[in-house]
């Protein structure tokens, strides 16, 4: 059976941590800002965990 392509979209959103969970960036930060206090715009910033009912899905998308 061949090998699984690595779906290239997902592989430049996603990375794989050390434990096999998975990070990515925050949803919501790309324009509108005069809507989101200060507070939310300063916990967007930088990565998040996927949530864990999500990241056997992902995985499979970017096993090379």
């Amino acid at each position: 059976m061949p090998k699984m392509k690595t779906n290239r979209a997902a592989a430049k959103r996603f990375k794989k941590t050390a434990n096999g969970g998975l990070k990515s960036a925050n949803a919501y930060t790309s324009h509108r800002f005069h809507g989101k206090t200060k507070k939310q715009r300063r916990q967007l910033r930088g990565l998040s965990m996927m949530d864990k009912t999500n990241v056997k899905r992902y995985k499979k998308l970017i096993q090379a």
